[in-house]
């Protein structure tokens, strides 16, 4: 009987295992389609942001700034500038309370280093369209858990592991479900439900409610 029983655990197992990987490669073979049509389809837009940005302030149009992916490797993400060129100048002269603010949820409220553009841009997320680039090159997914900076993995905990094992995505399950209305807790609990739970068709949702999101203009960021 125990002989059975240990039988069925690892046909489970090798079920699962091989589930995972079909998952894993109709995903990154839809990344690849989709990200590359969109890029086609939307570059009047990508054109016209990137001369906005260019007139609005001084600086580059497109920056990258370093990110932890899967398997904690570091690369670039791509976005659309939203700060003015000396936003670090800016930062450095914040009051106490407004650094406090931020290091908490890593975002602060009325920020004086976005610029008007910046702001737009932000709330309907268009700064975020040069990711397509990293979801061509590999370094994200269409969906998946926020990409975050290596300061916030301590606000990880436990479930940096768990967080790091998948590559991040442009869009996921907090941004479809309250965006930056969410606390930093709630955002870290929404990337592990995604991450035990994911599937062809909880991304489709998660695509589809972000869409809706975007266009209500719900918890922009």
């Amino acid at each position: 009987m125990d002989n059975i029983n240990t039988s069925n655990q690892q046909m489970d197992i090798i079920y699962e295992q091989s589930e995972r990987v079909a998952y894993n490669l109709i995903k990154r073979v839809a990344d690849v389609v989709l990200s590359l049509f969109a890029i086609i389809v939307l570059s009047p837009i990508f054109i016209i942001v990137a001369l906005v940005v260019r007139f609005d302030s001084k600086g580059k149009v497109i920056f990258g700034h370093e990110r932890i992916g899967k398997n904690m490797r570091k690369f670039k993400i791509y976005k659309f500038r939203t700060m003015y060129e000396n936003s670090q100048e800016i930062f450095n002269n914040f009051t106490e309370e407004q650094k406090k603010e931020y290091y908490i949820n890593f975002k602060l409220d009325n920020d004086p280093r976005i610029t008007k553009v910046g702001g737009f841009l932000r709330k309907t997320s268009l700064d975020e369209l040069p990711q397509l680039f990293n979801i061509l090159k590999g370094d994200m997914s269409i969906v998946g858990p926020r990409p975050i900076v290596e300061k916030e993995i301590s606000k990880y905990g436990k479930y940096a592991e768990v967080v790091f094992s998948v590559l991040p995505g442009l869009t996921g399950y907090w941004q479809a479900n309250g965006r930056s209305d969410t606390t930093y807790d709630e955002r870290v609990q929404m990337d592990i439900h995604y991450i035990n739970n994911r599937s062809l068709l909880m991304d489709f949702k998660i695509i589809l409610k972000t869409f809706i999101s975007v266009i209500k203009k719900d918890g922009a960021i």
